[in-house]
């Protein structure tokens, strides 16, 4: 094995995620047509080789269900005033001896976390 290549995201609606993600930072890396409705819809931080994929096929994982992916940020300051200035609600910055952390979360609830050493 080599390294994790994508983190499947559950979620409702793929248009309206799609738009969360990329307003917050995402890009989209590919969008196509899976057939019988589906479509895979890809993005991923600039520069990173792990992205996310907007899933709606998987039965036993339900909108809302994917909680605590960690992001990396160096300034968590800097990246919870700009989510805010994009309308993203977070929770405050909690200041542990293991770094400082900030949740938020997708129109389905699948929580992000900021995380910074």
């Amino acid at each position: 094995m080599e390294f994790l290549e994508v983190v499947s995201i559950p979620v409702s609606d793929q248009e309206k995620s799609k738009a969360f993600y990329q307003n917050i930072g995402f890009e989209l890396i590919i969008e196509s047509d899976m057939g019988n409705g589906s479509k895979w819809v890809q993005l991923g931080l600039p520069g990173q080789t792990t992205s996310i994929t907007l899933v709606t096929w998987f039965s036993k994982s339900a909108p809302g269900s994917s909680q605590g992916l960690v992001v990396r940020t160096y300034d968590i300051e800097k990246d919870v005033a700009d989510l805010k200035a994009k309308g993203v609600e977070i929770d405050n910055i909690d200041p542990t001896p293991w770094g400082k952390f900030a949740t938020f979360y997708d129109p389905d609830g699948n929580s992000l976390v900021l995380r910074e050493e």
